[in-house]
């Protein structure tokens, strides 16, 4: 099973943003408070604004949004589906 460069390229993202917010407690709890809190942030934002982005792009690629929203037509199927068991 060969690995995408898409999937490659999103796990070392991942990587990278989980290794970054754990340096950036390391560097808070021993070394300095403010610039530690400052790594901190840096990669949570990397993580809301870029990272997440990216990865529901790619997991999302190809599917139909209408499938999961709640619409009158979602309801009715819900409301079957329910009405059956």
């Amino acid at each position: 099973m060969g690995l995408s460069s898409k999937n490659i390229f999103i796990k070392i993202l991942s990587i990278l943003l989980f290794a970054g917010i754990l340096f950036g407690i390391y560097y808070r709890e021993l070394i300095e408070t403010s610039l530690g809190d400052k790594i901190i942030g840096f990669f949570v934002i990397f993580g809301a604004f870029i990272f997440m982005p990216l990865f529901l792009i790619y997991r999302l690629k190809g599917k139909k949004f209408e499938d999961y929203t709640l619409s009158d037509k979602n309801i009715k199927k819900m409301r079957e589906k329910s009405g059956k068991n």
